[in-house]
């Protein structure tokens, strides 16, 4: 009778063991299903597949998701920021779901990938939406193809100045195994999730944010098909545009399309100094601050997609009418 209590503690543990891994199967199961619903389809292009979903009928936008992200993630961005009568295409950029990462990548070679997209959609002219680390391959295309860019929306982006960079070993341990990954955000999001997601310390979330910031990190899931694509953003991309405060590879000065600029003013992961600055390297560009809700707005969903529906209107581009709107 001694050691009833330690079968019953190993008892739990088993069946605590068994709880989690049926868990973890269902959310994984759950995580593809949501992939495979989207309704993606691949292009194949000079520089290899390019996975792309495409929604809508009306102006066409095309839609630059964020570090660990992909079409899904793009589609999801846009879902929350973008009017629904454009019609948004949304990529997986190299490294992410659908879109190999070629040898000797660049950014430079993403944005002429999207030059291939747009080709193989029949698509001439585009606005762009470039979301956090998005931003590089937004802007360098922009600089590489004017005239196909009839307007450049940039949210929360990475630009010139500080910034954090996550430490290889977060990155190694947390980002590359979909298990270890799963656990820490399903289990421990109350104390990775703030940081992960940007939101601003001591910030009191709402039920609704809360919610928001869950969505995110599931979102990120599998990460193992984000790996290459993650590495490289963090890694390579990011730190070449906050590093490149001479504009050597990113000449601002030269952008020729009318440019927007959403910046939450307590972002701390694309710092909002940066943003204003980027804001004066750009000819003519406005600056939409946002007070509040850190990298991923929280709170501010329909002032920003109001902000940048009204943007792109007052700049030629056809959007919703006013009869439109009352409907």
């Amino acid at each position: 009778m001694a050691d009833l209590p330690i079968v019953l503690i190993l008892l739990g543990i088993a069946v605590a063991g068994v709880a989690v891994a049926v868990r973890y199967r269902s959310d994984m199961r759950a995580a593809r299903e949501r992939i495979e619903r989207s309704g993606s389809r691949v292009a194949r292009t000079d520089y290899g597949s390019i996975e792309y979903a495409r929604v809508g009928s009306g102006y066409p936008v095309l839609v630059v998701h964020g570090n660990a992200g992909g079409f899904d993630q793009g589609l999801m961005l846009a879902g929350r920021t973008i009017d629904p009568r454009f019609q948004v295409i949304a990529p997986s950029r190299f490294g992410y779901p659908g879109s190999p990462m070629p040898p000797a990548a660049s950014v430079a070679m993403q944005a002429d990938a999207f030059a291939c997209l747009l080709d193989a959609l029949a698509i001439e002219q585009a606005a762009v939406v470039g979301y956090s680390a998005g931003s590089a391959s937004a802007i360098q295309f922009a600089l590489r193809y004017p005239e196909r860019v009839s307007a450049l929306v940039l949210v929360e982006p990475v630009a010139p100045g500080k910034g954090p960079v996550m430490p290889k070993s977060i990155f190694t341990i947390f980002f590359t195994n979909n298990f270890i990954y799963w656990a820490t955000v399903t289990y421990f999001q109350p104390i990775v999730g703030g940081a992960w997601a940007g939101v601003p310390r001591g910030k009191r979330l709402t039920p609704k944010d809360k919610a928001e910031v869950r969505m995110l990190l599931s979102s990120l899931l599998p990460v193992s098909a984000r790996i290459d694509g993650s590495s490289f953003d963090i890694y390579v991309s990011t730190p070449g545009l906050l590093n490149d405060q001479e504009g050597n590879d990113y000449p601002f000065g030269t952008i020729r399309a009318p440019t927007l600029v959403v910046s939450a003013v307590d972002d701390p992961l694309a710092l909002h100094e940066n943003a204003r600055a980027l804001v004066r390297k750009i000819p003519g560009a406005r600056l939409l601050a946002v007070p509040g809700g850190g990298h991923m707005l929280l709170g501010h969903d329909e002032e920003v997609r109001q902000g940048i529906t009204e943007f792109l209107y007052d700049n030629g581009i056809p959007g919703p009418s006013t009869n439109q709107k009352e409907k």
